[in-house]
């Protein structure tokens, strides 16, 4: 398996991933296929943190996004969403994509990096609750999922609410 970055003739196939793992019953187009849509098309894309994995045959397998969040006014990431086909889930691939998008967020510098998701899952990757680094969640009730992972580039300064890509506003 090889950890890219997504390239434009990536595009077809992202949203295919996304919309594979994400699928439910009664839903045509997730919700998350379709933000990816809208994240490109916002402010808030880095083009350097939105990656892919191809499997052994050349086919893409899962993706990875983070884009520009905030705490209070100073930047940091949002990690959503984590995709992989149906497939190729429970063989490492997600956390390759994660350890790459953090090892990636790390090189340029960025503080921290937010996650609502499974404890269980992100913690592996050294995300712990964001209450523990001062980051409280864009909603309350979030709070017992809602995570962060800081980097090498975090100072303890950084406290205060943390705020996704204006994007994510309306899921």
């Amino acid at each position: 398996m090889l950890i890219r970055r997504e390239t434009p003739a990536d595009i077809p196939s992202v949203h295919a991933v996304i919309a594979a793992a994400f699928a439910a019953p009664d839903v045509p187009e997730p919700d998350e296929a379709a933000l990816v849509g809208r994240l490109r098309g916002s402010g808030a894309w880095l083009p350097e943190l939105s990656l892919v994995a191809v499997g052994e045959r050349g086919q893409l397998v899962g993706h990875v996004l983070c884009t520009r969040g905030h705490v209070d006014d100073v930047p940091a990431l949002g990690l959503a969403p984590l995709a992989v086909s149906p497939g190729h889930q429970g063989r490492g691939t997600g956390g390759a994509l994660v350890h790459a998008v953090l090892g990636a967020a790390d090189a340029l510098g960025e503080p921290l990096v937010a996650v609502l998701g499974s404890p269980a899952y992100y913690g592996r990757f050294d995300f712990r609750p964001s209450a523990e680094a001062g980051v409280a969640p864009p909603d309350p009730r979030w709070a017992a999922h809602f995570q962060v992972r800081t980097l090498t580039g975090h100072a303890p300064a950084i406290r205060g609410t943390f705020r996704y890509a204006p994007p994510f506003d309306g899921l």
